[in-house]
């Protein structure tokens, strides 16, 4: 009798145990390392991965489609301090301006803020969290990402950009 009762409640444990382990896997199979980037596929400006290609250069292509991110203190951008606009190398969309630029020491161009309407946010979640993606407004390029330890005399912004995702336009001096 005490046998049977061992038995029985032996199966209970082992069916609320695997019971335990599905639901554990069921909610891990959920979470954040497997959800796509969000952003919208409504842009200005949209192509083929084949004519995003002929157009880009292996490592812009990398960067701006597929959300890479290129090896920090490689860019020439991040010694530009003239005044001028920093555009996407995909589609010329004026981005951010020199005047929003600091040196974060991070290794890549930093700004406090971009022009109006020259971004676009969503969320990524690559590494298994959630982070804050910014890519252009008009193409829907992958262009770095936002966080909140930039300057705290201006916004406490940091738009950390891939410079391989920029081009520089200096400004045209005025003629007096």
């Amino acid at each position: 009798m005490i046998f049977v009762f061992l038995k029985k409640n032996n199966l209970i444990i082992m069916k609320n145990i695997i019971l335990a382990l599905l639901t554990v896997i069921t909610i891990s199979c959920n979470g954040n390392a497997q959800k796509e980037t969000k952003i919208s596929s409504e842009f200005e400006i949209t192509k083929t991965e084949a004519e995003w290609k002929k157009i880009l250069t292996p490592q812009e292509y990398a960067v701006l489609r597929n959300g890479a991110t290129e090896k920090p203190h490689s860019s020439e951008l991040n010694e530009v301090d003239q005044p001028g606009t920093f555009v996407c190398a995909a589609c010329s969309k004026e981005l951010y301006r020199t005047e929003h630029k600091f040196d974060s020491g991070t290794g890549w161009p930093s700004f406090d803020r971009a022009i109006e309407g020259g971004v676009a946010f969503g969320t990524e979640s690559t590494y298994g969290f959630e982070r804050n993606e910014i890519h252009c407004a008009r193409c829907g390029g992958h262009l770095g990402h936002l966080f909140d330890d930039g300057p705290r005399e201006t916004t406490g912004k940091r738009h950390c950009i891939n410079g391989v995702a920029m081009n520089f336009i200096p400004d045209v001096p005025k003629k007096e």
